[in-house]
């Protein structure tokens, strides 16, 4: 579980910019349905993964449209202590944990997938996409001003319903003596990215995080830091969210940089990224991509504008995207990641779907971005199209859906096999409509403890999922495997949004 941030700060004004920690807790509901007799049913994993999010809510939920039934408002009074409003946003996992930096990254991939993909979403399912996007921008935008609160460390040592959660509401913040630029960075990013989901619909909403886009970046470039470098701050977020990936390498500020270009199109970020690239680490290599590592996901978002012919002088960004690329395909001469015997992209360190979702998003992404162009990625020994790309992500799509030798779909309500005891307080406690009566911090043990199905499916999440031997034991307490989190979620709702608009396999190009 991660710490929740948020910056701002205008010139000649003193702000403060806040990262949060709240305590609460998700859930979801609603019986499975199983996939399509022949292949799988796309459109019914892409309407659940978005489901999820509703069982992950923080605060008051809405008198109409709350779907996750089961769940009840909680930390209604986040933010009282220092005297401001930061209810709502999302619970990070299966906590009460709100972490401002992975909770502006969920909100980035959420936004990012609606921008490449919503047009192949039903309707129906591009709105609730869209709600899921404004759910934790609303939040975001809160927090560009003020403080955030909680304790994670007691949090994580209750087991008890968001709805019942009684632990510290500490105040977290950061400020110009305590930068945090990757956390401003994020979220600056994700604001943009979401300015342009709301741009048609809603073009007031849309100018106001662009322009919290604008104040949190200028904060974060002109504050430098990490956020964990401060030893109070790093207690609000370590070691669950701990920029590993380091202030240093600054991926966030470059990757907040691309955003607010795509969405401006203001010659000032790009200006900026092409000043500051090298220094900020964009010719660093690696086969990562998430919350705490920007890299790949900026070379793919910045080389779009080099490969469509409109800014030739990014032409290294679409080499690094390669190079990133080739690391995937397993043909490839270059080092590349690992897959295990089942063919899932894997990673150590627990929480691997995080790393298959994130990871499937790009490849698709970037097949786009080739596919308009006619361009192929060479990776010294063979040539690749946008066609291996997608059939590569749909392989790791099919995976999670249930195409691996465990023969169960790891998303929760997906399939006729699925994991049933979710490290998830929320889900795995009885839900206060059925038991209104308060379960205290150390009361939830025995539910923890018990080798029982949760009681409240938490429809549509996706857990961490099997270890490099593809097994998975379906185990509570084995967070690691069993814990599902909002940004191994965010980045499937687009590659499922794909899918569903390109349901046959042979398909090799991305409608747009």
């Amino acid at each position: 579980m991660a710490l929740l941030s948020a910056p701002v700060r205008r010139r000649r004004s003193r702000v403060r910019v806040l990262l949060v920690c709240c305590c609460l807790l998700l859930a979801l509901a609603a019986p499975s349905a199983a996939a399509a007799a022949a292949g799988h049913d796309y459109g019914d994993a892409l309407a659940k993964s978005i489901l999820f999010f509703e069982g992950q809510r923080s605060g008051r939920l809405p008198a109409a449209g709350q779907r996750a039934a089961w769940r009840g408002d909680s930390a209604v009074s986040d933010g009282g202590a220092a005297g401001v409003d930061l209810e709502g946003g999302y619970y990070d996992a299966g906590d009460n944990v709100k972490f401002g930096f992975p909770m502006a990254f969920t909100a980035t991939m959420l936004a990012w997938g609606v921008v490449e993909f919503g047009d192949a979403m039903p309707p129906a399912e591009r709105a609730h996409a869209a709600d899921a996007v404004r759910w934790a921008t609303d939040y975001l935008l809160k927090t560009i001003s003020h403080p955030g609160v909680g304790d994670p460390t007691k949090d994580h040592g209750c087991w008890e319903r968001p709805e019942d959660m009684d632990t510290a509401r500490t105040v977290y913040n950061i400020s110009a003596a305590r930068p945090g630029s990757d956390v401003a960075g994020e979220t600056a990013a994700a604001l943009a990215a979401a300015s342009m989901v709301f741009r048609d619909d809603d073009p007031a909403y849309a100018a106001r995080l662009l322009a919290g886009a604008r104040s949190a970046f200028e904060f974060a470039d002109e504050h430098k830091g990490a956020y964990s470098d401060d030893p109070e701050l790093r207690a609000g977020g370590c070691p669950f969210y701990c920029d590993f990936d380091g202030y240093q390498v600054r991926d966030e500020l470059l990757w907040g940089a691309a955003w607010l270009r795509r969405a401006s199109k203001e010659g000032t970020y790009l200006d900026y990224i092409q000043n500051n690239g090298k220094t900020l680490g964009a010719e660093d290599s690696t086969n990562e991509f998430g919350w705490d590592n920007k890299h790949a996901g900026i070379n793919v978002l910045v080389s779009k504008e080099f490969i469509d012919g409109e800014v030739l002088s990014l032409q290294s960004y679409k080499e690094f995207a390669d190079g990133f690329i080739c690391t995937l395909i397993p043909e490839s001469s270059s080092p590349h990641i690992t897959y295990t015997p089942g063919g899932m992209i894997y990673k150590p360190g627990g929480s691997n779907m995080q790393h298959v979702t994130s990871i499937s998003f790009l490849l698709l992404t970037y097949a786009k971005y080739l596919s308009n162009s006619s361009r192929t990625v060479n990776c010294g020994n063979v040539s690749v199209g946008p066609a291996t790309l997608q059939q590569l992500a749909r392989k790791q799509a099919d995976y999670i859906l249930g195409d691996n030798p465990m023969k169960m779909s790891y998303m929760v309500g997906y399939g006729d096999r699925y994991p049933q005891r979710i490290h998830h307080r929320g889900s795995s406690l009885p839900s206060i409509k059925s038991h209104p009566q308060r379960i205290a911090c150390n009361d939830g043990t025995p539910y923890y403890n018990s080798s029982s199905p949760n009681p409240n499916p938490l429809i549509g999440a996706v857990v961490g999922g099997p270890g490099e031997d593809d097994v998975y034991e379906d185990d509570r307490a084995d967070f690691r495997k069993s814990e599902p989190t909002t940004y191994i979620n965010a980045p499937l709702v687009g590659v499922l949004a794909y899918l569903v608009g390109n349901p046959d396999p042979g398909q090799g190009h991305v409608r747009h």
